[in-house]
């Protein structure tokens, strides 16, 4: 890494004046880890977990008037694997200062970055997993890939004073050096590795399966055999090539971390722990700027499998929490993950010794046509009004082992704002002797399967409708209760009832009655005197298979509920809670609303639950077509009139027949 690099913020833009909410440039992550290797605290076997912006406190104001007066702070988790203990310190990076110093005894950190690759190098010299290969009629050891999985929670004896940090790897075998190696599980083989020590502590082998026959090859180099034969398909012919071009550039501007699109307003950030995050969303409406949002970022995902067989029962690994969005994040490349006019914010996270790391590219920005956005014809006069929508996208994909997390924010010209989560990759495999079929998963190949398995997300959403202080409403379209009012018996009314208190801030949604959440302002009034709002819409809610009495139950309480209301904490930042690596505690979301805290009219908080429910299928593999989810927030109130009406007409020349 060149000096140059460092010295620059993620935004590519020299480091003069930083916003108080702008990420940690690569120069303050390690003046940050030096101040603290050059204090009191640490010791030669301290490691740095996650190096972020230690956010200032929310103003009243929801913005911060002169960026010169709020010191640069960086909140630092580390990890002494020789005292097991996590500590936390928050730097005051300008002052050269330590202003807190917190041990947390009884936790766990997420990994290490040397972790991921230091694993496989010591499992594949362990005599005993070499013997374990060997029974599987394998010998040449550098063919084997070993994830590192992260060790989910066995019992007691994972969570203990002294207790190791641990991983159980899992091991899969290629048939040549880039072939797909997950194509070829070796089931019922587990390792239990100490993280601190990096070392094997055990070897299980719950008995010999055969490995799948079948290569999974899905990429170009694989397109031919030795005979020149096709060897799983041949690229179609006959697509044509799309270019997205705009001849005047972008609609939006870039100010370092700060975006203006059309009437929208935000910053974008970005840290090693949540990946990409937006603050201060605003939209400009007749002139004024209102607020909508003051911070949205994903805040905890898990992905519980329903296989109770020996390798698969104890995958729930919590992407974010164990492992880190930021540091998965891939460096996005130009005509691929993204088309038209992009801009991109490098993203800038460390290793364990403080030093930075740059991801270029990590977070890509573009516009997108969306279809109409309003259209009407008058039949008798056959004069036609059409808008063409339009979104702006600010997106992260991240990659963690086998699969593909694509994190995609839309907003849009009609005041809307959309994520959408984008699930690709490789299936996590399992094998099974040829002849019998899979009970807690589907086949997908000979001799392969994929388990049963469900993915949850939780989005952290700090509201704050135009303004502050805001109050929750859960909307349900029912009959008439009244029958003397429905003689006809097709009147229906849509019910608000208002989420009072975190007591009852745990809420359910309803097919039955359409349900959706709205938040409100009641301070401000529409012209019509109702008070200003946003609706959360759900889309594709799933069942939870994850059963009381599982480990895992305890450990993601966030997905019992699809969404929670809290009153707003800036100490509140992730539905798990902060460690819930080797632990069973009831973290997150069931102690935030412990203390019944008061919602309305207040400064509060939705945090909602999106889920993918995945029971495989052979168009799943080798690599998975996108499979999506995610929800909407509409405008309700909120303006006096369609939004969107003063989008101006596509030129004709935009439009083309043959």
């Amino acid at each position: 890494m060149t000096m140059d690099s460092i010295l620059l913020n993620g935004s590519g833009t020299a480091d003069a004046v930083r916003y108080p909410l702008d990420p940690l440039s690569g120069a303050e992550i390690e003046a940050a880890a030096t101040i603290v290797k050059e204090s009191e605290f640490v010791s030669d076997t301290v490691k740095f977990v996650m190096i972020q912006l230690a956010e200032p406190d929310k103003t009243a104001t929801l913005t911060f008037a002169d960026a010169a007066d709020v010191p640069r702070r960086a909140f630092i988790t580390m990890y002494d694997p020789a005292a097991k203990m996590v500590y936390e310190a928050v730097v005051d990076i300008g002052a050269r200062t330590v202003d807190s110093w917190t041990p947390i005894p009884g936790r766990f950190p997420s990994y290490l970055v040397e972790h991921m690759t230091g694993v496989e190098e010591v499992v594949r010299a362990d005599p005993q997993w070499q013997e374990a290969m060997r029974k599987r009629g394998v010998t040449d050891f550098d063919l084997a890939m070993i994830d590192p999985w992260p060790a989910g929670y066995y019992g007691a004896q994972d969570h203990y004073e002294n207790s190791p940090l641990i991983c159980r790897p899992l091991t899969f075998m290629r048939a040549a050096p880039s072939e797909h190696g997950y194509a070829r599980p070796v089931e019922g083989l587990i390792v239990t590795f100490d993280l601190d020590a990096m070392a094997v502590l055990e070897i299980e082998d719950h008995g010999v399966v055969p490995l799948p026959p079948k290569a999974g090859n899905y990429t170009a180099r694989y397109m031919f055999d030795e005979d020149n034969r096709p060897a799983f398909t041949q690229f179609r012919d006959d697509v044509k090539t799309i270019e997205i071009t705009q001849p005047d550039g972008p609609s939006f501007t870039v100010d370092g971390w700060k975006v203006q699109w059309q009437k929208w307003s935000l910053r974008v950030g970005f840290n090693p722990r949540e990946g990409l995050t937006l603050h201060e969303v605003t939209y400009t409406d007749r002139g004024t700027v209102r607020p909508v949002m003051y911070r949205a970022a994903l805040s905890e995902m898990v992905v519980p499998y329903g296989d109770t067989s020996p390798t698969h029962w104890n995958k729930n690994v919590f992407d974010m929490g164990e492992v880190g969005m930021g540091f998965s994040a891939n460096p996005l490349t130009l005509g691929c993950d993204c088309l038209g006019e992009i801009f991109y914010f490098d993203g800038t996270v460390h290793d364990s010794d403080g030093n930075a790391v740059v991801i270029p590219n990590a977070i890509c920005m573009h516009e997108e046509d969306y279809g109409i956005s309003w259209k009407h014809t008058d039949f008798r006069t056959g004069e036609v009004e059409v808008r063409r929508s339009r979104r702006l996208v600010i997106s992260m994909i991240c990659t963690v082992g086998n699969y593909e997390y694509g994190f995609f924010w839309y907003l849009y010209n009609d005041a809307s704002i959309e994520m959408e989560v984008k699930l690709s990759g490789v299936l996590t495999t399992g094998s099974i002797p040829e002849g019998e079929l899979p009970r807690w998963g589907k086949l997908v190949a000979p001799g392969i399967y994929g388990p049963n398995h469900q993915h949850f997300f939780n989005f952290r959403l700090d509201m704050t409708v135009d303004g502050p202080n805001n109050s929750v409403y859960e909307v349900d379209s029912i009959p008439e209760p009244d029958p003397g009012l429905n003689p006809h018996h097709n009147a229906w009314i849509a019910k608000d009832t208002l989420v009072a208190s975190e007591a009852h801030g745990a809420r359910d949604w309803n097919w039955s009655t359409g349900r959706y959440w709205k938040v409100v302002n009641p301070s401000k009034v529409n012209e019509l005197g109702s008070p200003v709002g946003y609706k959360l819409m759900p889309r594709d809610p799933v069942p939870v298979m994850v059963q009381e009495g599982s480990y895992i139950y305890d450990r993601a309480r966030f997905v019992q509920h699809n969404l929670w209301v809290t009153k707003y904490d800036p100490a509140e930042k992730f539905a798990a809670g902060d460690y819930m690596y080797q632990s069973a505690d009831a973290q997150g979301l069931p102690e935030y609303i412990a203390d019944d805290a008061p919602l309305e009219n207040t400064d509060i908080v939705l945090w909602y639950t999106v889920g993918a429910h995945h029971i495989v299928c052979p168009e799943d593999w080798p690599v998975m077509p996108c499979h999506y989810t995610g929800f909407k927030m509409k405008p309700v109130g909120f303006f006096d009139g369609n939004p969107a009406l003063d989008l101006p007409p596509s030129p004709p020349k935009a439009c083309h027949s043959h």
